[in-house]
């Protein structure tokens, strides 16, 4: 069984960077596909990056792109989430994600990720 605990959260300033990470257990298989995701009040859960377990193929949100960074440590069992001149709109819940079955063209999509952590809250005060 996957598990998957987020850490890393905090009240953060406009501008300043935050490491989230997520420790994960029980995959079985190295075609896993990892992912961030994040929900804001009143809004729907939305892609932010996702990775390849086996091949560390890379995938952002537009609004992320060149702000954040996703890796994985194979060894430490980890994903990571360094996050770079936050906004406040990046104020969200922050979740990881993951599923073996994540094919390209649904990569981006909550509804492809089988196992989800319980999320960290990050809030960028202006």
């Amino acid at each position: 069984q996957v598990q998957l605990v987020e850490s890393g959260g905090g009240l953060v300033q406009a501008g300043d960077s935050r490491r989230l990470s997520c420790a994960v257990s029980g995959l079985t298989f190295n075609s896993y596909t990892m992912a961030w995701f994040r929900q804001s009040p009143g809004k729907e859960r939305e892609f932010v990056a996702a990775i390849k377990w086996n091949g560390g193929n890379t995938w952002y949100a537009d609004s992320v792109k060149g702000r954040f960074t996703i890796s994985r440590d194979k060894a430490e069992n980890t994903v990571s989430l360094q996050m770079n001149s936050l906004k406040p709109e990046d104020t969200a819940i922050y979740y990881c994600a993951t599923s073996r079955t994540v094919i390209l063209s649904t990569i981006r999509r909550s509804s492809a990720y089988a196992s989800w952590g319980q999320g960290t809250q990050v809030t960028v005060s202006s």
